[in-house]
């Protein structure tokens, strides 16, 4: 690692000092890219992990609504917004808007917001949250009191729905529960509103309810479901070791009464929030449930102030694996949920190149010119180049524990690419744009994600103000650190102006 003491903070640890394990590949690129930058290096104690994921906001009135762990706290939000000076009237994106929380925060500060998801969570989430100030408190009261004398008749035989990887989820009781509030929420007559209330209080319950857990790219699974219980018997007939013998949560939980905690807290919050009178500012959240890559070309030119947003990172994350019970409840069914990864951004080694129809897209709307000027500034990135030719030599020594690593990295960067173009033209003069991203490694390659990101966005015309870095750095997978040793990553936030 690399020491520069002119520097108030030991830069020691945060900076790469060999990009390719074993020197198998050129690292020439990234090395002055990691030369060129760190002047932008910022090892600040203003954020830190709890703040750039939902730790901080679990407890937070309105943000804990829903427990999203790939988004940010309000309090980051709200550092970045004084940051970049918005005031109320000005418009704020967020392109992968999750859990609503960059819309939310903006939306009490006065501070009109747009913004993208094509996860149906989102578009639930969003539009309970927003609707915090219209809520007829007495008619969420009396939907409590109609869910807690809610019992499933002995002769009802319908079960949640499942896809394969969902199948045997729930206990018996909680599984005949899920269904029939389903179809009670479905035909009662309250308010559009207050129904919204409810699906979203119960897909917040629904892990909680069952024998999985949220476990990196997959679904983890309690040794005390059908499903592992039937494999390890099966693996004991053949003489196989046992599948996991851990417990996800000591107790499953009751969905009747777990989701009637949740209205519980819901209306608490709601209580609060109309007592404070948070709707002294009006503002607008504009949310579309459609990817960020075919919307916002369509967006007017100088229309943005900022931009405070975290992509999906490129860390091999199925997000509609991981939220399969979520997606699941909302309706979809195998095929949707597969068509659905196929529009997230490119994070999977199951993702499959957007490029040509990209080209077709824009095409249609009478910017060839433009996709044609994006596509060639990311092709003479010299630094993209590098990184895709070292995975390609990781592969051909057997380094890469997935192919499709490569076409996910390209792709990933690709499309991020494409947003950060269309950014620079829709953002004002003098707006400010902040990602937060974390580095990654693949067989033994670093890709560093913010200088790459920050790359791009010079080439399109921003200028980088700030690359905030978390002290506290992310790690390695044990297989890479037992093959290729231990090599610290940046998690951070990028910053980039208009000028």
């Amino acid at each position: 690692m690399k020491q520069l003491k002119f520097f108030e903070t030991p830069l020691d640890n945060y900076l790469v000092d060999s990009f390719s394990a074993n020197n198998l590949c050129d690292e020439s690129e990234r090395q002055a890219l990691e030369k060129k930058y760190t002047k932008f290096l910022n090892i600040t104690e203003k954020f830190n992990r709890q703040s750039v994921s939902y730790q901080l906001s679990k407890k937070d009135a309105l943000h804990s609504w829903l427990k999203y762990k790939e988004g940010f706290s309000a309090n980051l939000v709200n550092l970045l917004l004084d940051e970049m000076g918005a005031v109320a009237g000005d418009w704020v994106m967020d392109p992968f808007m999750g859990s609503g929380t960059t819309a939310l925060v903006c939306q009490m500060r006065g501070i009109n917001s747009i913004g993208y998801d094509v996860m149906p969570i989102s578009a639930v989430s969003i539009k309970a949250k927003e609707a915090v100030m219209k809520y007829d408190i007495k008619e969420i009261q009396q939907l409590i009191k109609d869910v807690s004398s809610l019992n499933v008749p002995e002769d009802y035989d319908k079960r949640t729905p499942y896809i394969t990887i969902t199948r045997d989820a729930y206990p018996q009781e909680n599984e005949s529960f899920l269904a029939y509030i389903h179809e009670w929420n479905e035909t009662s007559e309250y308010s559009l509103e207050a129904k919204n209330l409810l699906t979203l209080c119960v897909i917040n319950s629904l892990e909680r309810c069952s024998y999985t857990i949220k476990s990196g790219q997959y679904l983890g699974w309690d040794c005390r479901s059908p499903k592992v219980q039937a494999a390890n018997q099966v693996r004991a007939a053949k003489g196989q070791r046992r599948l996991s013998k851990k417990y996800v949560r000591a107790e499953i939980l009751d969905a009747k009464a777990t989701i009637l905690d949740e209205l519980t807290h819901v209306l608490a919050d709601i209580t609060l929030i109309q007592k404070n009178g948070a709707d002294t500012v009006k503002a607008t959240i504009d949310f579309v449930p459609r990817s960020v890559l075919y919307e916002l070309p369509l967006i007017e030119d100088e229309k943005i102030k900022g931009v405070i947003t975290s992509p999906p990172y490129c860390n091999r994350y199925d997000y509609t694996r991981t939220y399969a019970l979520e997606l699941v409840y909302l309706g979809l069914g195998e095929e949707e949920i597969k068509e659905m990864r196929q529009k997230l951004l490119s994070c999977t080694v199951e993702s499959k190149s957007k490029i040509d129809e990209l080209r077709d897209y824009y095409c249609s709307i009478g910017k060839s010119d433009r996709f044609d000027y994006i596509y060639t500034t990311i092709k003479e990135n010299k630094v993209f180049a590098e990184v895709m030719t070292a995975l390609a030599k990781r592969k051909e020594n057997g380094d890469l524990n997935n192919n499709g690593i490569i076409r996910m990295v390209e792709g990933y960067f690709t499309e991020l690419a494409f947003i950060y173009a269309e950014l620079y033209r829709a953002c004002k003069s003098g707006s400010m744009v902040a990602f937060v991203n974390d580095n990654v490694r693949y067989g033994g390659e670093v890709i560093p994600v913010d200088f790459l990101s920050s790359l791009f966005a010079e080439q399109f015309g921003f200028k980088i103000k700030t690359i905030y870095t978390l002290k506290q750095q992310k790690g390695n997978s044990s297989q890479q650190m037992a093959k290729f040793g231990r090599v610290a990553l940046r998690k951070g936030i990028t910053v980039w102006e208009k000028k």
